[in-house]
């Protein structure tokens, strides 16, 4: 390919030998079509595919076009030739039918992961079973559409086989040291504790309890015979012993038995002794022999040599180490498998001393063989040592050596492997017991196979008994136990694998809480032959979780208590001066012979401080979601440009004041005057964390979510994003956790109520939003209300204004209230403009005048929040009664109303003017259906 090609196609640099693939095949003639036509989705994902290291392909398009990186090759095996291109489907034709349903499943947006899959392949002209670890994605084009797949895959092939075979060696090895003839018994700690022991230990010494017991209780009848000073010996010193033709003698036996002996001590990882190894042979009846017949051995053995040696065919293709040594220790003759194990040629092993290739810690037992031998005529059976490679290392060779006419004929077998697959066995042990965790095999009886110290331990501390292999689990707990544990038993024994939390243990004695992890257990066939479940006592951690969620409610409900206190004490100080500009007022208003200057200024102080109590106990119920928001359906950039003057002139002439507001107008449903407000709060605190100079920039935008905030999840969805930042000093860390609360300002005392934020924070969730802030000290501060978007809004019907204040014309209303101050005000009110009342005190008093004559009343007047029925509630019951008789409510707080609206009764909100009454009355009664006449 040419650089100008590369440069025309810029994702595909780099890609190796696969992107030169794709960069010459025929495109234009395929399915996806020419290169340039090709989605900018989809040259990402093959960019980062080709980059990447991992074995990778993708499938594109209605027919799943393949692409694959350099990494990918060899898995194609014979498959890679012409592979670029390809469906997907005719290129793993062979596996097609398994991994479609997976397939399906990312093309429907699902992902998939899979761990050592077994599949069967042909891509090297023959079936293989292979196996696989891969996950599967979707991939989306721009608009999010789903247009292929992702697969990042391993083979794991060679790594399942070698887990096969090692679980197959490891039962091979146990079940060899169970055939094996010779006795075979594992110890454990300074008393020599029995931890295993195989069946021909069990036949020398008769039935007898020895897992879990020492060796002490199990033999007391060898104390004085030498054999416990012994192992005590190797246990303390760490050096093995061993011995042939020990005498013995069991309980109720008259004759002495005769043993050969080794002692052999077990080290964990950092060399320090765990254990003993005890292994042996009972030799009673070779010891018991004649000489004559150690003769006949020694004569038979070294016939069979001879024959060997006659036998050139055998003594060179035999797999042992045949061996002659003369009485001067030297190799006189061998075969050539010494080559072939340890690596010496025939000239270097002719004539060299057998104790030259002896490991040095191994020197004193060889040579003690080796004098009785060749002094005392007694041959060699079974004797291991360690033999030094021609590259240096040992490998372990067990003996058979039999002396004739002053020469020893030998064989040798190289036992390296089965000695490292013991030692690994012993370390899998070794590791199972030193977990501090309780940790218990069973069988698909829910039988016990095994288990850890610690899981004995804790058994009996939990249930004041020792369990045993072979019994069964469940039927040692209590019933409603038991049956729980049958459970989880069973899930696991069904192959699952899962992480439970319980209570187990007798109740009678102490219930811990376990985090119990259950696993399967496999043979070498992938078979459950069992499980096993690793626990933890975490009982101490459910307490301390507990205690922490105690301390952290006390915290919370002192902070609840700080807060009410700092909202009762902001609330009475901000009303006390309102209530004592009233007062003075009032109190100038009584003195005689005032001017009517002084008489109107008094007046409209009055008026004006009223106002600013209601925009206070605004700012109250907006903090506290309960205000009765008018929603309306308006653009959100619209209404910020109309503020942006306004702001302009609260901000002064040395902030500059910028807006961002979109080509499309976004529409919110919200109250506008709370919206404006809260606009207008944060341009009021920004102007303030500037010092009056600076930028303030506001911003609305469309957004698809609320970003995580406070500990609240992102929450998806269509909303509009107005956000208004400045330069400001910004916030601290540790103050922006307090900015929302009541009261909480940083401002100088008489320089703000600390309320505007939380009118800000409540009315954005009383909409069904919310607010984020983010700030950098020194920088500035950008606070965004989050609200719903919705669609335009219809074109408004023209509504005829009525007059600001008109005579009632004898309109007669029926007036609800439970406050009789409020009631007879309101009343009095009507009566002076001309409309005709009478007075319920509460809902059922309402209800029995309109049962005494409905046709009375051309309109009900009443207050929402009342003992007994609320305002709501007769509304409802008035217009299923008289569904023509209009009904107006009132009310300066309710819940009801914060979270359920109006439920379409006109509201009137306290306080309220004369005019403001004068003007719903009007408008409710003229447009009622009755055609009554307004006067009486």
């Amino acid at each position: 390919m040419s650089d100008a090609i590369d440069h025309q196609h810029p994702f595909l640099i780099g890609g190796g030998t696969t992107g030169a693939e794709i960069r010459a095949f025929d495109w234009p003639s395929s399915q996806l079509g020419p290169i340039d036509s090709w989605p900018e989705a989809l040259k990402v994902a093959l960019a980062t595919m080709l980059a990447s290291p991992q074995p990778m392909f993708m499938a594109w398009g209605p027919e799943l076009i393949v692409f694959f990186n350099d990494s990918y090759r060899p898995i194609l095996g014979q498959k890679l030739a012409g592979a670029v291109g390809l469906p997907f489907a005719q290129l793993w034709a062979d596996v097609w039918e398994e991994i479609e349903p997976i397939v399906q499943r990312a093309l429907a947006g699902e992902g998939s992961s899979f761990k050592n899959m077994p599949l069967t392949m042909r891509r090297n002209g023959y079936p293989e079973q292979t196996w696989w670890s891969f996950t599967y994605m979707p991939l989306r084009d721009g608009s999010g559409t789903i247009q292929g797949m992702l697969c990042t895959t391993n083979e794991t092939t060679a790594e399942v086989q070698a887990a096969a075979a090692l679980r197959q060696s490891e039962q091979r090895q146990r079940d060899l040291l169970q055939q094996m003839p010779g006795f075979i018994g594992v110890t454990t700690g300074p008393d020599h504790v029995y931890e295993y022991v195989n069946d021909a230990f069990v036949a020398i010494s008769g039935p007898r309890q020895f897992i879990g017991r020492s060796m002490r209780d199990v033999f007391p009848e060898l104390e004085r015979q030498g054999y416990f000073e012994l192992i005590d010996h190797v246990y303390a010193t760490g050096e093995p012993y061993a011995a042939r033709n020990i005498p013995f003698r069991l309980a109720g036996e008259v004759r002495d038995r005769f043993t050969d002996l080794t002692y052999q001590p077990i080290r964990n990882d950092a060399g320090a002794i765990t254990g003993i190894f005890v292994g042996g042979y009972e030799v009673t009846e070779q010891n018991r022999a004649s000489q004559a017949l150690r003769d006949l051995n020694a004569d038979l053995e070294r016939k069979v040599i001879e024959r060997a040696l006659a036998r050139g065919r055998t003594w060179q293709v035999s797999p042992d180490l045949l061996v002659v040594i003369n009485h001067q220790g030297t190799f006189e003759v061998f075969n050539p498998a010494w080559t072939a194990t340890l690596g010496w040629s025939e000239q270097e092993l002719t004539g060299l001393a057998f104790a030259d290739l002896v490991h040095p810690d191994d020197q004193a037992a060889t040579q003690a063989v080796w004098l009785d031998a060749v002094e005392r005529g007694l041959p060699a059976l079974r004797f291991e040592n360690r033999y030094r490679h021609k590259d240096g290392s040992y490998r372990w060779l067990s003996w058979v050596g039999v002396p004739d006419d002053g020469k020893v004929y030998c064989s040798a077998r190289d036992i390296t492997a089965e000695r490292q697959q013991a030692a690994e066995l012993r370390l899998h042990r070794d590791i199972v017991q030193s977990d501090t965790s309780p940790i218990l095999a069973f069988d698909h009886d829910c039988r016990v196979l095994a288990f850890n110290r610690a899981h004995d331990e804790d058994f009996q501390r939990v249930m004041g008994r020792r369990q045993a292999i072979g019994d069964v689990l469940p039927e040692l707990f209590p019933a409603e136990q038991a049956t729980a544990l049958k459970g989880l038993m069973d899930r696991a024994l069904a192959g699952e694998r899962f992480v439970i939390i319980g209570d187990f243990g007798d109740p009678g004695r102490v219930m811990p809480s376990w985090e119990i992890t259950y696993t399967p257990l496999y043979d070498a066939d992938g078979q459950v032959i069992g499980a096993f479940h690793h626990a933890r006592d975490i009982s101490e951690r459910k307490l301390a979780e507990a205690n922490l969620a105690s301390t952290e409610d006390a915290l919370r409900q002192s902070q609840k208590m700080e807060a009410v206190g700092q909202l009762t004490g902001g609330v009475a100080h901000d009303f006390n001066n309102l209530l004592t500009v009233i007062k003075s007022s009032t109190d100038l208003l009584k003195r005689p012979n005032l001017a009517e200057e002084r008489r109107t200024r008094y007046i409209a102080a009055i008026s004006d401080t009223v106002d600013r109590a209601a925009k206070l106990t605004g700012q109250l119920l907006a903090f506290a979601r309960r205000q009765a928001l008018k929603p309306e359906v308006f653009a959100a950039g619209t209404s910020v440009r109309n503020l942006a003057d306004m702001m302009r002139t609260l901000t002064g002439s040395r902030v500059q004041i910028t807006t961002e507001l979109p080509d499309v107008p976004c529409y919110v449903n919200a109250d506008g005057s709370q919206f404006d407000t809260a606009l207008v709060n944060l341009a009021v605190n920004a102007r303030d964390a500037m010092n009056g100079e600076g930028k303030i920039t506001i911003t609305v935008s469309a957004v698809d979510a609320v970003p995580a905030t406070r500990a609240h999840p992102t929450v998806p969805g269509a909303y509009v994003a107005v956000s208004l930042s400045d330069t400001g000093t910004g916030i601290s860390a540790e103050m922006i956790e307090r900015i929302f609360e009541p009261f909480f300002t940083t401002k100088g005392i008489g320089k703000g109520t600390g309320l505007g934020l939380s009118q800000v924070f409540g009315f954005a969730k009383q909409s069904g939003g919310d607010i984020t802030v983010a700030s950098t000290l020194g920088e500035g501060t950008t606070f965004t209300i989050y609200l719903p978007r919705v669609a335009a809004p219809r074109q408004a019907k023209a509504v005829e204004e009525l007059e600001a204040l008109a005579d009632g014309q004898g309109t007669c209303v029926l007036v609800v209230e439970d406050n009789i101050d409020v009631g007879t005000f309101a009343v009095q009110t009507l009566n002076d403009l001309g409309y005709s009342t009478i007075l319920a005190a509460d809902g059922t008093a309402a209800l029995a005048e309109l049962a005494k004559n409905a046709d009375l009343f051309d309109v009900v007047f009443s207050d929402v929040m009342m003992p007994g029925m609320s305002g709501i509630e007769l509304g409802e019951e008035v217009r299923r009664l008289y569904p023509d008789l209009p009904v107006v409510l009132t009310s300066g707080y309710s819940h009801i109303l914060a979270q359920n609206g109006t439920h379409g009764f006109e509201l009137l909100h306290k306080p309220y003017s004369v005019e403001q009454l004068s003007q719903v009355l009007r408008k409710a009664a003229a447009g009622q259906r009755r055609k009554r006449p307004l006067s009486k």
